[in-house]
């Protein structure tokens, strides 16, 4: 199971074994993981590997074919959807659609994500930057032991992108909370993210994020590629990778579960 090797962090929650097929199609293998309170689990991957609906199943709309998962009592989770669709003539201000989410202290919670000044503004008139924010705040609201992201950045320029991860950094780091983060544009994984897990419906790999970059199995899924200009991690190296994430071939090195499908002999 992955693990970041802290003992002090308090365990959140916990998928043993977990597998989940819809129809015919296999979706999850055998995913096992635990959540740490302050730390950021990131989990990457290509399209269709099952990230979406590995997010499901620790939010608990999604029930599982085997396997457990589990969760501390009374977990509070907050959640930034990968996007939400508002009526662009309903009238609702900014303020009023992060109040819709319940609790105190509304202004507070939009000047720490800082954009209090678009607090009566309409919430359509505003960027997707602007938005990404208003939803981390309305998150926010719920005073999270776990704050879960679904690609996050969606709509948000290369400029909004770094800001947005540097306050969730910040936040985390101020709250104590753990971040439960999918991406699937691999430059949006921040360099002060704990562990890295790699996903294509298995567990290619997984580890610190200078670890998995270098592991083989993280390199056949994203191949290397010439310079982008995007700092993706904090170690050093001579390539960069695909902003995509794009499957070229199965994985053909020791680092994955499943050897048949990956072509192990």
């Amino acid at each position: 199971m992955p693990r970041i090797m802290q003992t002090s962090s308090k365990v959140l929650a916990t998928l043993k074994h977990v597998n989940l097929s819809l129809g015919s199609r296999e979706i999850l293998r055998d995913i096992s993981l635990e959540i740490y309170a302050g730390k950021v689990l990131t989990v990457i991957g290509p399209n269709g590997a099952g990230k979406s609906t590995l997010l499901r199943v620790l939010l608990g709309l999604q029930a599982v074919d085997s396997g457990e998962v589990s969760r501390i009592a009374n977990l509070r989770i907050g959640y930034v959807p990968q996007k939400i669709t508002i009526n662009p003539l309903m009238p609702l201000s900014v303020r009023g659609f992060v109040a819709l989410a319940g609790g105190e202290n509304i202004d507070a919670v939009l000047d720490d994500v800082g954009v209090l000044h678009l607090a009566g503004q309409a919430v359509q008139s505003i960027s997707g930057g602007e938005f990404q924010r208003v939803l981390l705040a309305r998150a926010l609201m719920r005073k999270p032991q776990l704050l879960v992201l679904d690609e996050p950045a969606q709509g948000v320029d290369m400029m909004g992108q770094g800001e947005l991860y540097e306050k969730i950094a910040q936040l985390k780091d101020e709250h104590g909370f753990a971040v439960f983060m999918v991406s699937h544009d691999l430059h949006l994984v921040m360099q002060k993210t704990d562990q890295v897990l790699c996903l294509n419906q298995h567990i290619c790999c997984s580890g610190l994020p200078e670890d998995v970059s270098q592991h083989p199995a993280y390199q056949r899924l994203f191949g290397n590629f010439p310079d982008s200009g995007l700092a993706v991690y904090t170690h050093h190296h001579d390539h960069q990778h695909n902003l995509h994430g794009d499957v070229v071939k199965p994985c053909t090195t020791h680092g994955c579960n499943d050897k048949e499908s990956c072509g192990h002999g």
